[in-house]
C-alpha cells in the first residue's frame, strides 16, 4: 500500500468518525403525539334503561382522514403539522371515548365495540365530519363537527330503523397557539358533545 492510499483512507476514516459525532449532536426531530384527555361526563337525574347497543367504527370526511394535525389558516387553506400528529385516526379516538362515556354513563344495560358479536338492539353510528385547529386574526380554535345515527336493529321496516340522526358542532378557544393547547381544547369540544349525544340517545331509547 503506496503513502497516497494509505493517506486516503486516513481521511476517509475521519470523515465517518465526524460524521458520526455530528449524528450524535445533532438529533433528528422528535414527533409529539398527541390523544384526547378528559373525565367522563356525569349525567345525573336520569335511570338507567334496560337497553344495550353498539357504537359502531365512525367514518372520517377525507381531509382529516390522517393521524397528521390539520390547521387552517384562511378561506379554502388546510395545511399539516409535520412533527405533530394524533396518535390514533380522529374517527378511531371519537369512537373509543363516545363509546368510554357512554358505557361509564351507567344509563344503558350494555354498551358494546363496533367488532363485536354479540346481538344488541340498537347500533350508533356516525362520521368526523370536522377535526381541524382553525386558526384566524381573533384567535385560534379547535373545531369538531360529529353526525350520529341511532338505528334499530329489531324493525323490520327499514323506513323506520333510523330513530334519529343528528349534527353537533362546537368551537372551543386555545389558551396557546401551540398543538398542546389544541389537544386540551378538542378534548373539552369532545367532552361537550359527547354530552350531547348520550342525553339524545338516551331520551330516544327511553320513549
Amino acid at each position: 500500500m503506496d503513502d497516497k492510499t494509505r493517506m486516503w483512507l486516513l481521511c476517509l476514516s475521519i470523515l465517518v468518525i465526524m460524521g458520526g459525532c455530528l449524528n450524535l449532536k445533532q438529533p433528528r426531530n422528535r414527533v409529539h403525539h398527541y390523544t384526547l384527555e378528559y373525565g367522563s361526563p356525569q349525567i345525573r337525574d336520569l335511570k338507567p334503561i334496560p337497553v344495550s347497543l353498539q357504537v359502531e367504527r365512525f367514518s372520517v370526511a377525507p381531509i382529516y382522514n390522517t393521524n397528521r394535525i390539520i390547521y387552517r389558516e384562511g378561506p379554502f387553506k388546510r395545511d399539516e403539522y409535520f412533527y405533530h400528529k394524533w396518535r390514533a385516526n380522529p374517527g378511531d379516538m371519537v369512537t373509543d371515548f363516545l363509546r368510554r362515556d357512554m358505557r361509564n354513563s351507567d344509563l344503558f344495560e350494555a354498551v358494546l365495540p363496533y367488532d363485536s358479536n354479540v346481538r344488541v338492539s340498537c347500533a350508533l353510528e356516525g362520521s368526523v365530519d370536522e377535526f381541524v385547529e382553525w386558526d384566524g386574526p381573533e384567535g385560534w380554535k379547535a373545531v369538531l363537527t360529529v353526525t350520529v345515527a341511532l338505528m334499530s336493529n329489531n324493525e323490520p321496516d327499514v323506513s323506520r330503523q333510523v330513530l334519529f340522526q343528528k349534527s353537533y358542532r362546537t368551537e372551543k378557544p386555545l389558551s396557546e397557539k401551540n398543538p398542546q393547547a389544541l389537544a386540551r381544547a378538542m378534548s373539552q369540544a369532545m367532552r361537550e358533545i359527547s354530552t350531547a349525544i348520550i342525553k339524545d340517545v338516551y331520551s330516544a331509547l327511553a320513549k
